[in-house]
Formats: C-alpha cells, structure tokens, sequence
C-alpha cells in the first residue's frame, strides 16, 4: 500500500493531472417518502454549492442492473481537506436529517476527458 500523498507526487511526476477532489456516496437508511422529503432542501444545498463553486458534479445512481433507483447518490466537491469535505457532507440534509448516510473518499483524477459546447447566441451550454 502506498501513501495517498506520496502516490498523487507520482502521478504529477509522470505528468497526470493529479487533481484531488472528494466522493460521497450517499445510501438511503430511511423508507423511499423519507428520501422524498429531504429532496427539495437537499437541492437547495447542492445549488448553494453549485453556485460557490464547491460542487462538482452530483445525480442519483441506478441499482446495480442499472434497471432501477433506489434513493443512492453520488457527490462530488472540490474541498482543502478530508475534514472539510466532511463538513459539507455533513451538512446535506438527506445526511444531516438521517434520509441517508455516506461514505466519502479522495478521489484523485489523473485521466479523462470533458467536452463542453457553449452556443454563443443562444446562451445554452451541453456537457457531455
């Protein structure tokens, strides 16, 4: 096993991106209508952090036959620290009014890509 710090120097050494980030994967604990309650405050939240530029991406996940949804998310903040990222999973209602609970995680993005296509004239933007 490597030290998470001293293997994100050798993926920036070798010339990945090497960006830390932070994964929460939030289960449901209550009943379907317990989830449903928090959603409304819980998007909130998420916009608020949208807006400050915490939040990265976040959407529900499928079951494991990606045939159904059962409640589960997936979060990603940009955060200094476990301990702060933490606090901002902490504060999500569906976390915070005990609709679900999470794990977190460093998640260090070393590959991929993103493509964005902005309309100029329309204002409208497509991430895909």
């Amino acid at each position: 096993m490597v030290a998470w710090n001293d293997y994100k120097a050798i993926a920036k050494d070798r010339g990945a991106l090497a960006l830390e980030l932070y994964i929460v994967e939030s289960t449901p604990q209550k009943a379907p209508d317990d989830v449903k309650q928090c959603l409304p405050a819980h998007l909130e939240y998420q916009r608020e952090l949208e807006q400050r530029g915490i939040l990265v991406l976040a959407g529900p996940l499928s079951d494991p036959t990606g045939e159904s949804m059962e409640g589960a998310g997936l979060i990603v903040y940009r955060a200094d620290s476990m301990a702060d990222a933490k606090q901002l999973a902490d504060g999500d209602p569906m976390h915070n009014r005990g609709a679900r609970s999470y794990t977190l995680r460093k998640w260090l993005v070393n590959e991929g890509s993103i493509s964005l296509n902005v309309g100029l004239s329309t204002g409208r933007a497509q991430l895909s």
